[in-house]
C-alpha cells in the first residue's frame, strides 16, 4: 500500500516544469497525479509516476534535485462528507498529516496522503476498512 512519490525541486523560472515533463515523456514515464507548491525562490513538484525509480534516475542525470517519498493513496466515494469521515478516522487514530492532494476518476476520489508515519496511517485506515490503492494500480493510471 506504500506508494513512491517523486518530489522535484524547481527554480522559479520559466520552462523548468516543461523540462521535467519533457524528460519524463522522453523516458516513457507517465504522470498519474501531481501537485505543485511554490515559494518565492523555488517550487516543489510532487508527482506520482509510472516508474518512480527510473524517473528519479533520469532527472538526477539532468541535475534536477529530486527525491522519493512514501505516501498512501486513499480511495473514497466522490461525494460530500467522504473525505471528512476519513480525516476523522485519522484524527482519532492520532495520524498526523504533512500534506495531501487529490484527483478523481468517475465516482471515486483518490487522495494522496503524506503522513508523518506511513505505517501508522495504513494501519489506521485498514482498521476502519477504508480502501487503499496499491502502488502497482496507481502507477498504471
Amino acid at each position: 500500500m506504500i506508494i513512491k512519490q517523486l518530489s522535484v525541486f524547481l527554480e522559479n523560472k520559466s520552462g523548468r516544469l516543461n523540462e521535467v515533463s519533457g524528460l519524463l515523456a522522453e523516458a516513457g514515464i507517465n504522470m498519474s497525479a501531481f501537485s505543485i507548491a511554490d515559494t518565492s525562490d523555488f517550487g516543489i513538484l510532487r508527482v506520482i509516476v509510472s516508474d518512480p525509480d527510473k524517473a528519479i534516475k533520469k532527472l538526477r542525470e539532468k541535475h534536477f534535485s529530486a527525491s522519493l517519498t512514501e505516501v498512501v493513496c486513499l480511495i473514497c466515494p466522490n461525494e460530500p462528507g467522504a473525505l471528512a469521515r476519513a480525516l476523522d478516522i485519522l484524527s482519532k487514530e492520532d495520524v498526523q498529516i504533512e500534506y495531501m492532494y487529490a484527483f478523481s476518476i468517475d465516482k471515486s476520489a483518490n487522495i494522496i496522503i503524506r503522513p508523518a508515519n506511513v505505517q501508522k496511517c495504513i494501519d489506521a485506515l485498514n482498521k476502519h476498512q477504508m480502501e487503499l490503492m496499491k502502488a502497482s494500480d496507481l502507477y498504471k493510471l
